[in-house]
């Protein structure tokens, strides 16, 4: 799987400030049905790891604060 090189290309993006992984939440990366998520512990917050998304959209739905953003493809939607 190829990793992710820069943040701004992850289909999968994290608001730092409202992702609470540094308060012990993990819902996104325990919803993740490939383990693309991780939680970063030097910044607290969750990131995506490798560029493998299936635009699935659980660790969206299911985060409790709204931190976690999809960016579906265009030809996709």
């Amino acid at each position: 799987m190829p990793l992710i090189q820069s943040s701004s290309r992850a289909p999968v993006t994290i608001n730092s400030e409202a992702c609470i992984a540094d308060k012990g939440c993990t819902v996104c990366v325990d919803v993740c049905p490939l383990d693309l998520l991780v939680i970063d512990m030097a910044n607290g917050t969750a990131v995506m790891k490798y560029d493998e998304c299936w635009y699935c959209l659980p660790c969206e739905l299911d985060c409790p604060t709204d931190a976690v953003s999809v960016e579906i493809p265009y030809l996709l939607k």
